[in-house]
């Protein structure tokens, strides 16, 4: 055996042996929200000790234990896959699949926080200039779901998931948010069937452009009004069902990033390569807020009545807002993107500061032939290959994943702050 080899597998060893050790100080404490304070302060200094190990193991290997799991990068894992063959073949590097379901039980209160490890694992992974883009890459592939999905698609037109609709209508894709009881808020479902409809949407041939918009509420508030988005799901993630990996990451690098830089569709099937990339239109009546003013950052045309609204309540709920302060301080400039995001700023669609997001604001009534108007102008036979000319130019791919390198371990950090966990429950009451 070279030392070459012998050093991670010496290194592999002694952080599973130091993880080990770790969780058997853990185990004899109580559970996280019934914990003393000199108790919390126990907890804080094992896992702060085991966490610096595997940050300087991941800042050693990354490389050498993505290649591992992916086979020289010959295999395309997604998140998921990919965090839960770390915790099989490197021991004490991230949660097990068991660790995490005791986790998922729990509310957010009362979880030990194991996700941040997930945070430290693939902020490495994605920091790399080698492993980062492939797995960038693996996450542009087209879930089995839809390909699944697709043949009933193409024939009849129409999909109708638990949270989206899916309709084609004279080669538009519409995508209608439909979580009429919570003004769309989103959730780890949400995600899932958001990054159905979009592959679905971008593998569809009969499909030139897409439009997003909400659909109308049965909410107590709202009912009978179109909606755009209230963003996260406060309640689930008050509840412990909000993941990073699942959610908060999947969400931003799989339908967004589909959005954005279109579907990987195959492994270079032509010498034009195998990327499937479309014009997306977004609508938004009432508000974007939260995770619904994030996407407006990534579509090639907004529209909006002229009585809605959005915002980013980061700072309110205690998280990052996804890839925001890349996209909002880029087509906003610093001084606003730091008043939306620090500061909580609520803008209107007809104040001035909106032209920055918003292309386009109508009355209400006028929403729908503006829409129209808008898809048809997008759906010309150059629009594709300069909207992937302009997102190079204002957001290359490095860019993009260093920023969301470290993004992940920041969230993760976020997740399970006590300011946080405070914040969210008092929201969570009062949306009930």
């Amino acid at each position: 055996m070279t030392a070459g080899v012998a050093a991670p597998q010496r290194a592999e060893k002694a952080l599973a042996e130091a993880a080990e050790r770790a969780e058997e100080r853990l185990a004899a404490l109580p559970e996280p929200a019934v914990r003393s304070p000199e108790q919390r302060a126990e907890a804080a200094a094992v896992v702060d000790g085991i966490r610096l190990l595997r940050v300087r193991f991941m800042d050693a290997h990354a490389d050498q234990v993505y290649d591992r799991l992916t086979a020289g990068r010959t295999i395309r894992l997604r998140l998921g896959e990919l965090v839960e063959a770390a915790a099989t073949a490197v021991p004490g590097l991230v949660p097990t699949t068991g660790q995490l379901a005791v986790e998922r039980e729990r509310p957010q209160r009362n979880k030990e926080g194991r996700e941040i490890d997930q945070g430290i694992f693939l902020r490495a992974v994605l920091r790399s200039p080698l492993s980062g883009p492939h797995l960038l890459d693996s996450m542009l592939h087209p879930t089995p779901r839809a390909l699944a999905l697709l043949p009933e698609f193409r024939r009849t037109g129409s999909l109708r998931l638990e949270t989206v609709r899916l309709d084609r209508r004279d080669g538009v894709a519409h995508l209608t948010m439909c979580r009429d009881d919570c003004l769309n808020a989103e959730d780890e479902q949400q995600v899932e069937d958001m990054e159905t409809v979009v592959d679905l949407a971008l593998l569809d041939p009969a499909v030139r452009v897409g439009l997003l918009r909400g659909g109308e509420m049965s909410h107590p508030r709202y009912r009978g009004r179109r909606v755009f988005s209230v963003g996260i799901n406060l309640k689930r993630l008050h509840a412990g069902e909000i993941s990073l990996v699942g959610f908060l990451l999947r969400r931003e690098l799989g339908y967004i990033s589909k959005i954005v830089r279109g579907l990987v569709a195959g492994e270079g099937a032509t010498w034009r390569g195998g990327v499937i990339e479309k014009p997306w239109v977004a609508a938004v009546d009432t508000f974007a807020i939260g995770g619904g003013a994030q996407l407006l950052l990534v579509f090639d045309h907004v529209l909006a009545a002229a009585d809605s609204y959005f915002s980013l309540p980061a700072t309110r709920e205690g998280i990052i807002p996804g890839v925001s302060a890349l996209r909002l301080s880029r087509c906003a400039g610093p001084r606003l993107a730091r008043q939306v995001i620090l500061g909580g700023r609520r803008i209107w669609a007809t104040e001035p500061a909106a032209r920055c997001v918003l292309d386009e604001v109508v009355e209400p009534h006028e929403l729908d032939a503006a829409v129209d108007r808008s898809v048809a102008r997008l759906d010309g036979p150059a629009v594709v290959a300069n909207r992937r000319m302009l997102n190079l130019a204002e957001e290359p791919v490095a860019e993009f994943r260093r920023f969301v390198a470290e993004f992940v371990l920041q969230q993760a950090l976020r997740l399970h702050d006590q300011d946080v966990i405070d914040k969210v429950g008092r929201f969570a009451g009062s949306l009930a």
